[in-house]
């Protein structure tokens, strides 16, 4: 800072007394050379009357000597006289003045006047302003008369060149001076300046400039001694201290915050953790850490991949889905403790944007579910049974009237066999409708069994016809005792969707179970599909329908809008068609009926399906 002031001050002081210099010197070459005009022209006056009085003498060697003396003179270039025809007469020195005719410069000067403005002589700077040249004319006075015409004016000029170098040399010595003088004084100036500027200015900044650097290191409690004074330092200081008072403040409420917030965060039983674009930790709580057994020290800086006891091992990484759709994603995932427990967590991503809206940073949210998991797992049993517990009567009705039936054929059989008479055919016929009567009933035993005992299909490839179907069967005994037609229309052969079929049943059983308890006697349920990259199964009914305030709530746990309902089949359904990445959305009218909608990803592969059967 010094040097850049004093570089400054130098700059202009040179400039000003550069400037003055220059309007100085030539005000003073004016000066000198007009005082050099006013001598030459005395002289030359003065040498015009002592030639006159020569000449009228008529002594000619006398006015040749004082031509030629006057001619000596250091300061005197050339002295000469010429006549009135501009003819070289007398000359001092060697040289010639020459001939001059009204054309030359020397003539003009004069002659470019009217003849009433014309002065008794003038002063001519010739050779590029080296010389001075004095014109004087002659006159022809009356005493004159003698030797001259009276008709002529002037008998002659006298031309003086005096040398302007002694001028000049004089000027440059003062010009010198000058600038010196100018130096010396603006070296003494800018020290004083500087020194002046370093004791009453730059020292006092300086305690600034420590005082800062020592409370950005942490010194909080640093102040700058105030002086007594209404200058602008004193101001400084003083202002100084206050900011320095209100930002120790500041601080120490944000470290009190921060205190705080990093408490509550470690108090959270949810594991949470900051991450980069590049999914660098940036923070993490006790939580986290604990999950991935490492140290803070451990994680902060390095990127969530390389986490491997306790880590995320889902395949779809949800910071990566964020910060490719700017938008919150959920994932379930398992993780093994070091002592080889399964856990389940659910990890929220959400992303965090700046002022300007642009995602900076994505925060993880890592839930433990393991217990809502189980519990979800002994509701979806506790719903199972209920729903068996719903189905049991059917089931019983349906049975009995296959057994019946082939009870009579068996009695018919041991009647025919009695007899001697017996009829081979009327025994074979017999025999095979109570064969076909007898699978019927190990067919509904199995797809009962199955949904009683929720066991899980061998393959993960679901007909979606043979499903339907089959809870179709389950589902009518319930549906002829409430007096409801349920129809399977028509669908394409080979649709296929992805799923476990124990819960697929269940969510099929549970939607024609709450359809069938909204319809009167004489009511009816559709079921439909519609095939393409989606697979839509439709269960619609005529029944009573869905009231609007209740449409947003049905899909929540333990909400039944009918009596004696647990609340939990719509709850588990939607769960298990979201878990197969599938949806479960209803449309209602009250007074006219419902359609629930399953919408699954479709799977028309019948080669998959045979590799799996």
């Amino acid at each position: 800072m010094t040097a850049g002031m004093a570089a400054g001050v130098t700059a202009v002081v040179v400039i000003a007394c550069a400037g003055g210099a220059y309007v100085y010197s030539q005000h003073h070459m004016r000066s000198l050379l007009e005082t050099a005009r006013n001598t030459a022209l005395a002289e030359g006056d003065l040498i015009r009357v002592a030639l006159e009085h020569q000449m009228i003498e008529n002594d000619r060697t006398l006015i040749a000597d004082m031509v030629q003396n006057f001619g000596r003179q250091a300061r005197v270039e050339r002295l000469a006289i010429l006549d009135r025809t501009g003819k070289e007469r007398y000359a001092s020195g060697t040289g010639q003045v020459g001939d001059m005719d009204l054309s030359s410069p020397t003539c003009q000067a004069c002659h470019r006047y009217p003849a009433a403005q014309r002065g008794s002589s003038r002063v001519i700077e010739t050779r590029g302003g080296t010389v001075l040249r004095t014109v004087v004319p002659i006159r022809n006075r009356e005493a004159c008369y003698g030797c001259h015409d009276p008709s002529h004016k002037i008998n002659g000029i006298l031309i003086l060149d005096i040398k302007t170098d002694q001028v000049r040399e004089a000027m440059t010595h003062d010009l010198r001076w000058l600038v010196g003088a100018t130096a010396l004084i603006t070296l003494l100036l800018v020290g004083a300046i500087g020194l002046v500027v370093r004791v009453a200015v730059l020292r006092r900044l300086q305690r600034f400039e420590t005082a800062a650097r020592q409370i950005a290191a942490g010194d909080l409690g640093r102040r700058i001694p105030v002086h007594a004074g209404s200058d602008i330092i004193s101001w400084l200081e003083r202002e100084f201290n206050t900011l320095a008072d209100s930002v120790a403040a500041l601080i120490g409420e944000v470290r009190t915050q921060r205190e705080r917030l990093e408490t509550v965060i470690n108090s959270i039983d949810d594991g949470i953790v900051v991450l980069d674009t590049r999914r660098n930790i940036l923070a993490a709580n006790d939580a986290f850490l604990a999950r991935v057994e490492h140290s803070r020290h451990d994680v902060l800086g390095c990127c969530c991949r390389g986490l491997q006891a306790g880590g995320c091992n889902v395949g779809d990484c949800p910071t990566l889905a964020c910060l490719a759709s700017g938008g919150r994603q959920v994932r379930i995932c398992e993780r093994r403790t070091a002592g080889g427990k399964v856990v389940w967590e659910e990890v929220h991503a959400s992303p965090i944007r700046d002022a300007a809206g642009n995602l900076q940073q994505v925060v993880e949210v890592w839930r433990d579910i393991s217990e809502r998991r189980a519990a979800e797992a002994h509701l979806a049993e506790a719903h199972r049974l209920a729903s068996v517990g719903t189905l049991a009567s059917g089931f019983s009705h349906e049975l009995n009237t296959p057994l019946a039936t082939v009870l009579t054929c068996v009695e018919g059989i041991l009647r025919e066999s009695a007899s001697a008479a017996a009829d081979g055919e009327r025994i074979r016929e017999n025999a095979a409708i109570a064969r076909e009567q007898v699978l019927r009933c190990r067919s509904i035993t199995q797809h009962f069994l199955r949904m009683a005992r929720g066991q899980r299909s061998q393959g993960d490839v679901v007909d979606v016809e043979a499903v339907i179907r089959g809870v179709a069967r389950l589902i009518e005994p319930t549906a002829r005792e409430h007096g409801v037609r349920v129809e399977v229309r028509p669908m394409e052969a080979g649709t296929h969707v992805r799923a476990e079929e124990a819960e697929f049943e269940h969510t099929l059983i549970n939607l024609l179970l709450n359809a069938i308890q909204a319809c009167r006697s004489g009511g009816k349920v559709a079921v439909e599909v519609e095939a393409g990259d989606e697979v839509r199964i439709r269960v619609r009914d005529n029944g009573c329908g869905i009231p609007p305030e209740n449409q947003a709530r049905i899909f929540d746990p333990f909400f039944s809008a009918r009596q004696g309902g647990t609340g939990l089949g719509l709850f588990l359904s939607l769960h298990f068609v979201r878990r197969w990445k599938g949806d479960l959305t209803v449309e209602s009218t009250p007074g006219q009926g419902s359609t629930f909608e399953i919408v699954m990803p479709a799977l028309v592969r019948n080669a998959e399906r045979e590799l799996v059967s």
